[in-house]
């Protein structure tokens, strides 16, 4: 198949290149795997901070309404809880910028699109938990979370271009190739140096001496390959194993699934609010900015974000005189006193006051 004379020019080539650049490539394939690894973590350490924000936020909500007898929808209070993270987090940090790594953090959050991505899993969430009924099992929160990460694509993908698990399998392998390479020059640099022995003269003391100066420099010279192949192969196994995107990613769903479960066994039921979303007078400000601020960054116009789209809404006949109806919204309850004074209290009035 292959004549002799490729077969020696082939050797001479991978010689060649064992002896002037497989140490380089090692060194440069090293130094392109630690950045691809921290770019990697960085992203899911990223996710793993707004999941840690909105834990918080979980907790102060469950701290501040336990003593109300007041009935909480699962779905209104996680959709006021996730979009006042993304909120306080995104939109307000950059506002007021109160600390000097805001300004930089700014810019790395787009740059990486976790924004986005954040933004992207309020939605992902809400549209999930948005059909889930109240019955004797509970729902199934861990599918519920895993699925919103694993297919938001600005946290799946590095810069939104780049797959991550493909990358990371690509990283996990990339030690043992350091060995293969460290051993694959050693052998190399002993194939290049033996042929000198073979016009070596045995009577010529001096001569010989000379020659196996040269081929014992060449062949140590070939194991130091494989003394960098080493160190690089284990110095890439211990970053491999303390940033590794696996455990934050199985920390992240597992903290998210618990705090969904914590905020259903504390909610009474999973009702929907039935509302004109163009215009509500009895809504909150604060919540509408966070929900205005997750609409903007996914491009969602107010037309396209009535969650309760179930529900068809007709206009009124113009020559009909229309009934005003009661405002059932389960997010704040409204107290008719005898003197006819309008007394509202709401589930999230300990929010306001902490925001």
């Amino acid at each position: 198949m292959f004549s002799q004379e490729f077969i020696y020019k082939a050797t001479g080539v991978l010689v060649e290149f064992a002896s002037t650049l497989l140490i380089p490539a090692m060194i440069i394939f090293f130094m392109l795997g630690f950045a691809s690894r921290m770019l990697i973590y960085f992203t899911f350490k990223r996710e793993d901070w707004f999941s840690r924000e909105f834990a918080k936020r979980v907790d102060l909500f469950i701290e501040g309404a336990h003593h109300l007898n007041t009935p909480f929808s699962f779905y209104l209070s996680c959709k006021k809880i996730l979009e006042r993270t993304f909120y306080e987090l995104f939109k307000k940090r950059t506002i007021l910028k109160r600390r000097n790594p805001d300004v930089v953090m700014v810019l790395i959050d787009r740059v990486f699109l976790v924004q986005h991505g954040c933004a992207r899993l309020v939605k992902d969430t809400l549209k999930h938990i948005k059909y889930l009924k109240f019955g004797p099992t509970k729902p199934p929160m861990l599918s519920v979370s895993k699925n919103v990460f694993e297919s938001n694509p600005c946290f799946n993908k590095l810069f939104g271009l780049f797959p991550a698990s493909l990358l990371n399998d690509l990283l996990a392998i990339l030690p043992g190739l350091f060995i293969i390479g460290g051993i694959f020059g050693t052998f190399l640099g002993i194939m290049q140096a033996l042929p000198e022995l073979g016009g070596m003269d045995l009577t010529d003391i001096e001569g010989t001496k000379t020659t196996m100066d040269k081929f014992l420099m060449k062949v140590s010279f070939s194991m130091i390959t494989s003394i960098i192949g080493i160190v690089l192969s284990v110095t890439m196994s211990i970053i491999n194993t303390a940033f590794s995107p696996e455990k934050l990613f199985m920390q992240t769903v597992e903290r998210y699934e618990n705090n969904l479960h914590d905020l259903w066994n504390r909610c009474s039921n999973n009702d929907l609010v039935l509302q004109d979303s163009k215009f509500d007078e009895n809504k909150d400000a604060l919540e509408a900015l966070a929900e205005n601020s997750v609409n903007e960054e996914l491009n969602i116009l107010p037309s396209q974000n009535s969650y309760t789209n179930n529900v068809e809404m007709t206009d009124p006949e113009p020559d009909k005189a229309s009934t005003p109806q009661p405002n059932t919204a389960t997010s704040a309850t409204a107290t008719v006193t005898p003197q006819g004074e309008n007394k509202e209290t709401g589930p999230f009035d300990w929010f306001k006051k902490a925001s």
